[in-house]
């Protein structure tokens, strides 16, 4: 009888290496594939090429640059207009995972896999996305927007893990990559410096404009609106004398507004070209809404609308900033289940 067959997303970490090698432990004929997205994927290509040959196993390497200029293109835009993109979340769905659902129905997988720290499982009404058992280190959140289908055929083995653990797995496997560093967080940008790769993309964002206060006053100048989120604190250019931040930025008039944290306080926000990881509510309901990767997330009410959902927190929370995703959870078989998510407006 023939093995089940999955193709393994690897990249050369720990995290992906680790999972090509619990598959094959588990029974599958596995198969990887890499994938080079950037100029700078020859090291990361390497590492990959020696974990699956190591293993055994097949790799597909997918040249996706031409791809992957759509979300460049997403990233630099979305600068332009004073938002704050996210490159990983667009990417996961138009570039990643299509890739990887795509290969595998052309080589005959019946899964794919990936090193993502969440959860996928099969209920009552079918496949849903679960935060990961381990939730400092929970990235469900990065796969909100993926298409429905997706989760019928994703495996994520890592989803009750911490990372020490898989660190010492991959150690106990011989994989040589336990030591190995995270990956940055962007990976089409060298050492994080993501103003310089966007001047070099986009020198007309290098403008001069004005910094004010929440009254309009002119309290100093800035060199692009690209350097700045809202929320930020640090790297400002005036000191004003008592913590001040970026409560807003207006791409028209090139300018970037600070005042202090209390202005940076929201009730609502409205969120546009929502992905839905189950049947679309017809009514308002209660959920834990992440309105970027790295938050604990805020109770709120989510209103499904004409355009997307308005979502109504129970507390004013901080820092809300258009280009992110905000991403909604409930508490569902006993774990925290996204049902969807959509693009700050």
């Amino acid at each position: 009888m023939a093995k089940t067959k999955i193709l393994v997303g690897v990249s050369g970490g720990v995290d992906s290496s680790t999972t090509a090698a619990m598959m094959l432990k588990e029974g599958y004929h596995v198969e990887g594939m890499f994938m080079i997205t950037h100029d700078h994927a020859a090291a990361a290509e390497a590492d990959a090429r020696k974990i699956t040959e190591q293993l055994g196993i097949k790799l597909h390497v997918l040249d996706v640059r031409k791809d992957f200029e759509r979300i460049i293109c997403y990233f630099t835009s979305e600068y332009k207009i004073g938002r704050t993109p996210n490159p990983c979340v667009y990417c996961n769905r138009n570039v990643k995972f299509a890739k990887l659902m795509e290969l595998s129905e052309k080589i005959g997988a019946d899964f794919i896999a990936t090193g993502h720290y969440a959860q996928v499982l099969k209920k009552e009404d079918g496949y849903g996305l679960y935060a990961a058992g381990y939730l400092p280190k929970d990235q469900s959140y990065a796969l909100a927007m993926l298409e429905r289908r997706v989760l019928e055929k994703l495996v994520l083995p890592l989803g009750l893990y911490k990372k020490p653990d898989v660190r010492l797995m991959a150690a106990e496997m011989g994989l040589h990559v336990e030591a190995k560093p995270d990956s940055q967080e962007i990976c089409f940008i060298p050492d994080n410096e993501y103003a310089a790769m966007l001047e070099r993309l986009c020198p007309e964002l290098v403008r001069e404009g004005k910094i004010i206060d929440s009254v309009g006053k002119v309290i100093g100048t800035h060199r692009g609106i690209h350097n700045f989120t809202i929320g930020q604190r640090r790297g400002l250019g005036v000191a004003k004398g008592e913590p001040v931040y970026v409560t807003k930025i207006d791409a028209d008039s090139n300018t970037v507004t600070l005042g202090p944290r209390a202005e940076l306080m929201r009730e609502r926000l409205f969120a546009r070209e929502v992905n839905w990881l189950i049947d679309k509510p017809k009514a308002a309901f209660v959920a834990k809404i992440k309105i970027r990767y790295n938050n604990a997330g805020h109770l709120g009410e989510v209103r499904p609308v004409e355009g997307g959902c308005e979502v109504v927190f129970n507390e004013p929370v901080a820092a809300i900033t258009a280009g992110q995703a905000a991403v909604f959870y409930i508490e569902q078989y006993g774990n925290s289940r996204v049902v969807g998510g959509g693009w700050i407006e």
